[in-house]
């Protein structure tokens, strides 16, 4: 994994020598200060220490992170990398498993998000779109972060289950708007028994509860189905057993559709309130997003969603466990130790995006960036599988939006960044305001 040649470091990168929870408390608080500060001082790649004894290794040459994505999977553990989402997510989630079971679960999914499965949902995606359009208000300030976390869990509701009407799926779509709302409050009660019976922590366990309940009743229900031939939402398609019998159990089917039911909506909502949030505030790019809807250019359009999950990545960064000593870096990084890209570093590096700080969104029509350097979905064989859904559902949106309204902010002054254990969001929910076009 290193260059011919290279002298390898026996020592550790260096990194800050601040005790470990202060250092978790920054990274989980203030990462998008934080991270910046450290490259400018220790270089391309840093050490941390999470409590209560976690060691972290974090990159931001191209080099490097192409080494992680493309290095063995027996070596570099995403699964084990994500353990934070496991008391969330469940033992056998396709985001927190490894190896062969990662791939069993990766396969039976996949199937939802081909292509073809992708053209199926077009119109879907378009109607629910236009119904949430039809209820916003005109020359009012609201949350576009709220608006487009309930679009979105209405199409993933819609691909997990097929249906969407009962009171069943009207609690479950309650219920996991309170989920998402993940801080580091919440993940330390995660992982600290002692601090689970009490509240915050204890009442969002019980809310976990309930959803897990709801999803078994609907598994339970979806068993008994004399038509899962002829469907073809998630919930049904892996429920028609393959040919090898290789039959889920309703643990398993509970962990994959929690996956997509919160991995599915929350990181394409935030990345459609970012955009929204800089095309309220750039007349230039909102007339050239307009355009674009108006001509039904759907490349336009992807490349303003590309633009703002460069700008603005909801998810920082990821991560890999390592199982055995690798070289990266010219350091010699111990088996035990995470390594973690920093999609944040790379998109805001002037080597790789000219004007890093600039919304534009022809740099993606103009020429693309440089391979490796436009990462939102991670990269190598964990690259998101939902990415070419959430690129289509977000060009859709922005089609239909910007096909009806004019968009401002609020306030003139943008929005600072709210730093959540996973996601990097609008702090006061990317207000704005639509004219009727």
């Amino acid at each position: 994994m290193r260059k011919a040649g290279t002298i390898v470091s026996a020592t550790l990168p260096p990194g800050p020598p601040l005790p470990g929870l202060v250092q978790t408390l920054a990274f989980g608080n203030l990462r998008h200060q934080v991270l910046p500060l450290l490259k400018r001082r220790y270089g391309a790649v840093v050490r941390l220490r999470f409590a209560p004894h976690r060691d972290v290794v974090v990159l931001t040459d191209l080099d490097d992170i192409k080494a992680v994505f493309s290095g063995p999977v027996t070596t570099f553990h995403a699964g084990e990398g994500n353990l934070l989402l496991k008391p969330v997510m469940g033992d056998h989630s396709v985001l927190v498993t490894d190896e062969d079971r990662h791939l069993r679960a990766r396969k039976l999914l996949m199937p939802a998000f081909t292509g073809a499965a992708l053209r199926g949902y077009r119109d879907m995606i378009t109607g629910l779109t236009r119904a949430e359009l039809d209820r916003w208000p005109e020359n009012r300030a609201f949350g576009a972060h709220d608006r487009m976390r309930a679009l979105t869990l209405e199409i993933i509701l819609r691909v997990v289950f097929g249906v969407t009407e009962g009171p069943r799926l009207d609690e479950l779509r309650r219920l996991i708007g309170h989920l998402v709302e993940i801080g580091l409050v919440q993940v330390i009660g995660w992982h600290d028994s002692r601090l689970r019976r009490y509240r915050p922590w204890r009442t969002y366990l019980e809310r976990q509860a309930r959803v897990d309940e709801l999803l078994y009743a609907e598994i339970s229900d979806r068993r008994r189905a004399s038509d899962l031939d002829r469907r073809t939402d998630v919930l049904s398609r892996l429920l028609t057993v393959p040919a090898d019998g290789d039959e889920l159990s309703d643990v398993e089917l509970r962990d994959q559709l929690v996956t997509l039911l919160l991995a599915g909506h929350e990181t394409t909502a935030t990345a459609l309130a970012w955009a929204l949030h800089e095309l309220s505030r750039d007349p230039e790019q909102a007339a050239f997003t307009t355009r674009a809807a108006d001509e039904g250019d759907e490349k336009a359009l992807e490349a303003v969603v590309k633009e703002a999950m460069r700008l603005r990545p909801v998810v920082g960064e990821v991560v890999r466990r390592l199982t055995e000593d690798v070289e990266i870096g010219g350091y010699r990084i111990p088996a035990g130790f995470d390594v973690m890209p920093s999609i944040f570093l790379v998109h805001a590096d002037d080597g790789h995006h000219p004007d890093p700080k600039l919304f534009r969104p022809r740099r993606f029509l103009d020429g693309a960036p440089p391979a490796g350097s436009w990462l939102p979905f991670g990269g190598g064989a964990r690259r998101c599988l939902g990415a070419g859904f959430s690129l289509m559902e977000a060009t859709i949106v922005l089609r239909e939006l910007f096909g009806r309204f004019s968009v401002a902010p609020e306030h003139t002054r943008p929005e600072r960044i709210r730093s959540r254990p996973i996601t990097l969001e609008p702090a006061r929910g990317a207000r704005i305001k639509v004219t009727g076009r």
